[in-house]
């Protein structure tokens, strides 16, 4: 298996070391990669005395960015396998080998769902809730596969799914608009039950007013991509 754990992280340091730490518990085969987006902390620095390669971002340029930027240095160094998790500390790395071993049963992309699992979750908000049924309708019907997680950001995935993300996945919040890309372009989708814990340090980048803009444009972006034809019928 060559596998590297790609982290997008933007001022995390209180919780990238337990991360990382984690991460090679679960995964000790895995390459750890923190792609450090532009922090003004200590992130980059923690990181990398934790044991984790660091790739440093000059400017803050959002998660889908940065997911791809650990997608090329990935692919430029000859991994097959890339599984992506969370710095905040919300996704277990005790539940990657999962995602990993859907990957090698033949999946594309195998996504990881607090829906499917029947363990203690992190619960989001009333509204956040609300968005993400919205969203997996949504996903469901453009997939034509049911997605009962389209918001989660913990995935694996084969070299060649990595290859079309890093040419084709959005720049800012790539997770749902980055399923229905998937699929149209003919990869095998599977969701697998993880339990996801609750942020244990700071707060989420989508907030208030962005959370709106965020909801807002993937729907957008969602009716657009209905409106075209599935790769397989252009």
């Amino acid at each position: 298996m060559n596998l590297v754990a790609v982290v997008p992280a933007y001022n995390e340091q209180d919780s990238i070391a337990s991360v990382v730490r984690e991460l090679q518990a679960a995964v000790p085969d895995a390459t750890v990669l923190i792609v450090d987006d532009g922090s003004d902390d200590s992130t980059a620095k923690v990181a990398h005395d934790s044991g984790a390669l660091v790739v440093r971002l000059p400017v803050n340029v959002g998660i889908g960015a940065a997911v791809q930027a650990g997608y090329l240095w990935a692919l430029s160094r000859g991994f097959t396998m890339i599984l992506r998790v969370d710095a905040d500390g919300q996704h277990d790395p005790r539940w990657a080998p999962d995602l990993i071993r859907a990957v090698e049963d033949g999946a594309d992309v195998a996504i990881g769902s607090r829906f499917l699992s029947s363990g203690p979750n992190h619960q989001p908000p009333a509204l956040r809730r609300i968005g993400i049924a919205i969203f997996s309708s949504i996903v469901t019907l453009l997939a034509r596969q049911r997605i009962t997680d389209p918001t989660s950001g913990f995935r694996c995935m084969s070299r060649r799914a990595a290859e079309f993300a890093a040419a084709a996945q959005p720049f800012d919040f790539p997770e749902v608009e980055g399923i229905v890309h998937f699929a149209r372009a003919g990869f095998e989708i599977t969701e697998v039950p993880v339990v996801m814990r609750d942020r244990r340090h700071g707060h989420s980048t989508i907030r208030r007013g962005r959370a709106v803009y965020y909801a807002l444009k993937v729907l957008i972006a969602l009716f657009i991509l209905s409106t075209y034809p599935r790769e397989k019928e252009r």
